[in-house]
């Protein structure tokens, strides 16, 4: 679970900023709310506000250039398989805030999070060339800290690491122990580490949306359990019904596939829809087969949501989505985030921009879960929380926003928009 991610001269953020999923002691909505101690709660979701071009998906495309960068550097081992980048993701480079006349071409990151019993936190500091610093600690104890080239490490971990102090300017320190130490040795240290990005921190942004859902219908992502998982497969169907969109269930169909490289033919199963045939009275008098490539781009899109959405409430994870509103009716992005902040999700973490005003209101979230990001005159993206303005809890959140009390929206000139000069 994520208890913060800072980002700082990366793209339009020029200075610190920090998404805080700590609750604050507000006593609305219980239920969205998971307390860990009588000192923490960490929040089920965040919606983030704000104009277009304010930044919002700049703050995504760092959380989705984190997880990249690290795992980028890591060397496989044929027999190694924690972690494999998805190689058909795209890249993302390294961007420092530019409008500045004092260019800094290093930027920062650091992410604190919860796994495995342990609080862990990493950090780094890059330009595209080098790693500046770089620093891992577990449960607030270093294990180390990097200043260039040089290492230090914390007494707990001294021994473990000492031996490994060949450090390329350009490669992160993980990597490198990714690589050298011995299993035990790894799974101690890094184990947890590894395991949160592989198997809960989910980024998806509007650039990976376009190129899988709007582009191809065949590099929708399908869950291996869709097959193999009847009683998976069935939840998946049950919200695919309940979002009425024609689908009656899913089914698998085996096809014969051809191997462009070495010639050869293989069956291989593939997921398909069933809609129901009507007669012109209306009764159902039979069942068609659809390709997904047959689907909407909606309901693609909800598709790849909903198989995330259901292994996470299950088993735990952080869902950062850019854009969830694109495409889908705001009943079905109401959908989603009462799944998360249902009293059934004990473990899973929403995190999404949108543009989506309707969801903006008391009954639908606390302050502390609504996040706006602004843009100043001088291209600086800035974030705060709704809880961060002293709002009272029962202000109309999105009367207010459009009015303006929050910023965070667009401004433009009415006059000039409707042409009033040219009337005189």
């Amino acid at each position: 679970m994520l208890l913060m991610f800072k980002v700082k001269n990366y793209t339009s953020f020029k200075d610190e900023t920090i998404l805080d999923m700590r609750a604050t002691s507000y006593v609305q909505h219980p239920s969205h709310v998971i307390n860990l101690s009588d000192k923490l709660s960490l929040l089920k979701t965040n919606a983030i506000y704000g104009a277009n071009a304010s930044g919002k998906s700049n703050f995504v495309s760092a959380m989705f250039f984190f997880e990249q960068y690290i795992f980028s550097q890591f060397i496989y081992k044929k027999e190694d398989e924690d972690f494999n980048l998805d190689e058909n993701k795209p890249r993302m480079k390294l961007e420092p805030f530019t409008l500045s006349n004092d260019v800094n071409n290093a930027s920062e990151f650091d992410i604190i999070f919860l796994h495995g019993g342990k609080q862990i936190q990493y950090g780094f500091e890059c330009t595209p060339n080098e790693v500046l610093n770089e620093w891992l600690f577990i449960d607030d104890k270093k294990v180390f800290e990097r200043s260039g080239k040089e290492l230090s490490f914390g007494s707990n971990y001294k021994k473990a690491l000492s031996d490994y102090k060949k450090l390329p300017e350009e490669r992160l320190y993980v990597a490198v122990l990714d690589y050298f130490l011995d299993s035990e040795t790894k799974k101690t240290i890094l184990g947890d580490f590894i395991a949160f990005f592989a198997n809960k921190y989910n980024v998806f942004t509007e650039i990976l949306f376009e190129s899988t859902v709007k582009g191809l219908a065949g590099m929708v992502g399908f869950s291996p359990k869709l097959v193999t998982n009847k009683s998976y497969r069935k939840k998946v169907e049950h919200y695919l019904r309940l979002i009425d969109v024609g689908i009656k269930r899913l089914d698998i169909k085996t096809e014969i596939k051809l191997n462009p490289q070495t010639g050869r033919k293989k069956k291989e199963k593939v997921v398909c829809t069933v809609h129901d045939i009507y007669d012109e009275e209306g009764n159902a008098v039979g069942e068609k087969l659809f390709d997904f490539s047959q689907e909407s781009s909606g309901t693609l899109r909800f598709f790849m949501y909903i198989q995330n959405i259901i292994e996470m409430i299950s088993g735990g994870g952080v869902f950062v989505v850019d854009e969830m509103s694109a495409r889908l009716h705001p009943l079905l992005t109401k959908l989603i985030v009462d799944l998360f902040c249902s009293e059934q999700n004990k473990k899973a973490q929403l995190i999404f921009t949108t543009h989506d005003i309707s969801l903006l209101n008391s009954n639908q979230f606390r302050r502390d879960e609504v996040v706006f990001i602004d843009k100043n005159v001088r291209g600086e993206s800035n974030l705060f929380a709704l809880s961060d303005l002293k709002v009272r809890e029962d202000a109309t959140f999105s009367k207010d926003y459009l009015q303006g009390k929050y910023g965070a929206i667009p401004i433009f000139n009415y006059d000039e928009l409707t042409g009033g000069e040219s009337g005189e």
